[in-house]
Formats: structure tokens, C-alpha cells, sequence
């Protein structure tokens, strides 16, 4: 089924910072967080075990408890699996590293086979607390593409988690699934086979003001080519368009810095906020079904919602281009 026809409106949720994500937050403003998210008529929340060892669900389903199942749309995550046993020493999560250090202890492993896959939906089953799944993402089978022993996690993922998933979305027991990463290089990969087949993707970080050359010369076109949908996750590049400092997780480096700065300027010369820049870009791609920031506060959804519907003219999208901030084969809302 088409990830579009399956969403809830073109704004949804990203809960990896109720994982306590770069900070500890407390119980009562993530919950009103998600609270917020559903007062501004956000239908479409995604999730993840990875976030904080499985607190991100945790909370999520204590607040979606309350709401009618009918009524919202859930994705999760395979490919960790949250071990009771707490986790000894710092953890290692790559270019993630630290991300999560206030979220639960647990242990997670790394895992794609079928048997991980299965249990991790029951897991986040438990956790978020509901019956059902809408849809299933593979979580970071990306994040070091080279060399063979990336090929064999990815194989791992083919032979397991794929085919796990394409077998539930045939029986109906979940509606979509595809992959949730942050390179384009795998969903290329895997549009390339001749099966099992995703419905969309979920690309975090890679379709956004500060990131979308390379998804715009393979993945767009393939995707397009085949009907597969995107998510964009990260829509405002791990915090540095919402006037965070982070950029992939960590510290934004000075051209990046660089780069914001002549957009504020941009944005501000046209009467815009970034936010509404942000949204809007990553939005105006045909193929992209959904944007799915996160946040922590209440104020911040406010902040999205606003975001998404403001007006903005089309002057500033000529200049955008004009100045180079954007590719040229990028699609903008004045083209439409």
C-alpha cells in the first residue's frame, strides 16, 4: 500500500528525542509533548526501540493509550533488540554515540535476522503498549556503507528482516514497510532487487536544506520510477535549522555554521522563519509523503504546525535558488 494513502497528513511526530536524546527530559514534558502533537491535529507518530533503549516508545504509548487506535498512524523500528540486562560501560553506536546516554540502561543488540525481527515487534508491541503496527522501518542497516562486512548486515536484512516484513504486510498484519536510514546508498540497493519489495522509505538528514544533493541523483528518480514513498526524518538537520546547535548528531563544523547564517539572512530579507523553509523544502519533493520533526516541548509543535502552513512567497524561493543554497534540481513549492 502506498505510504501516502497510509499517512495521516503531510506533518507527523519524530519521538527520538523523548528517548531523552541529548538530554534528560522529564516525565511530565514528554508527555505534554505528545499531548501537543495530538491538540494540532498530528495523526502520524514513528517511533523507534533505538530511542533511549525503548523509553522513546515507552512514553509514546502512555499518552497514545488514551487516544483511539483508529484514529493514528504508528511506525517502528526493527533491527535492535532491547536486552534486560544494562548495558556495561559506554555504549557503541557509531556516529550515534551519545545520543541516548540519559535513556533506559538496557542492552540493545544489533540484529536483522528473522527471529530478531519478530521479536522486536513484539517488544514495541509491549512497550507502545496497542495491538498493531501501521508500518515497520529497518533501522540503520546504513550507517557504515563499505567494505564486507556492511554487505553481510545487509544481506542479513535481505534473507531476514525483508522478508519478515514483506510476509506481514501480505498476511495484513502491518500495512507498509521499508527502510529507515540515514544514507541513501542501501534503499538504492534495495530498489534494485527484484524482491522483496518496500512501500517507502524513511530518510533521515538527506533531504533537507542542508543535505539533498545526492538523494536527488539515484534514490529520487528510482523511487519515483517505482511508486515508493519518502518520509523525511530530521527535516531540520538534527537541530541546526530549529536554532539548535547539532548537525548529524553532533557539533555543526563552521561551514555548516556558515551555510545557516546565509539562510537566516535569506529568511529574514523575505519576512520567513527557517522553520517554515525547512518543512516546506523538504515537502515539495512529489515523492515525499511526509516530514516528521521532532521535539521535546510543546511550544516546538506549536512552532511546526505554523511552520507548515505559513505563507511563503515565491520570491523567496527564486532567491533560495538564485543565491545557490539549493540544488537546481531541486523541486520548490513556487514551481508546482
Amino acid at each position: 500500500m502506498s505510504i501516502k494513502n497510509i499517512l495521516s497528513g503531510k506533518l507527523g511526530f519524530g519521538t527520538a528525542p523523548l528517548g531523552n536524546m541529548f538530554r534528560a527530559i522529564p516525565e511530565d514534558e514528554a508527555a505534554a509533548t505528545v499531548e501537543a502533537a495530538w491538540e494540532h491535529g498530528v495523526r502520524y507518530f514513528d517511533t523507534a526501540p533505538f530511542y533511549g533503549a525503548g523509553l522513546a516508545e515507552e512514553r509514546l504509548g502512555r499518552v497514545l493509550a488514551g487516544k483511539p487506535r483508529d484514529a493514528y498512524v504508528l511506525s517502528t523500528k526493527v533491527g535492535r533488540v532491547v536486552l534486560d540486562e544494562r548495558e556495561e560501560g559506554a555504549r557503541d553506536l557509531g556516529e550515534k554515540g551519545g545520543l541516548f546516554e540519559h535513556g533506559n540502561p538496557n542492552k540493545m543488540l544489533h540484529v536483522w535476522t528473522a527471529d530478531a525481527t519478530e521479536r522486536s515487534i513484539e517488544d514495541s508491541l509491549q512497550r507502545l503498549g496497542t495491538d498493531r503496527l501501521d508500518v515497520v522501518w529497518v533501522h540503520d542497516i546504513a550507517q557504515d556503507f563499505h567494505g564486507d562486512e556492511w554487505l553481510a548486515k545487509f544481506e542479513e536484512a535481505r534473507t531476514g528482516a525483508f522478508r519478515v516484513l514483506g510476509r506481514l504486510r501480505d498476511e495484513g498484519v502491518i500495512k507498509a514497510w521499508g527502510l529507515g536510514v540515514n544514507r541513501t546508498e542501501p534503499i538504492e540497493l534495495t530498489l534494485s532487487l527484484d524482491e522483496p519489495r518496500p512501500d517507502g522509505f524513511l530518510l533521515a538528514g538527506r533531504y533537507t536544506l542542508l543535505d539533498h544533493d545526492h538523494a536527488l541523483q539515484r534514490l529520487l528518480p528510482m523511487a519515483q520510477e517505482q511508486n515508493v514513498d519518502m518520509v523525511v526524518g530530521g527535516p531540520y538537520s538534527s537541530g541546526i535549522l530549529a536554532g539548535g546547535t547539532h548537525f548529524e548528531y553532533q557539533q555543526a563544523p563552521e561551514h555548516i555554521v556558515r551555510r545557516v547564517t546565509e539562510l537566516k539572512e535569506l529568511t529574514a530579507r523575505h519576512g520567513v522563519s527557517v522553520k517554515a523553509a525547512a518543512l516546506q523544502f523538504s515537502l515539495a519533493h512529489p515523492a515525499t509523503a511526509a516530514v516528521i520533526p521532532g521535539a521535546t516541548r510543546p511550544s516546538r509543535i506549536a512552532e511546526d504546525t505554523a511552520a507548515l502552513n505559513e505563507t511563503v512567497p515565491a520570491a523567496f524561493w527564486h532567491d533560495l535558488r538564485a543565491a545557490g543554497l539549493v540544488s537546481p534540481a531541486a523541486p520548490l513549492p513556487h514551481d508546482a
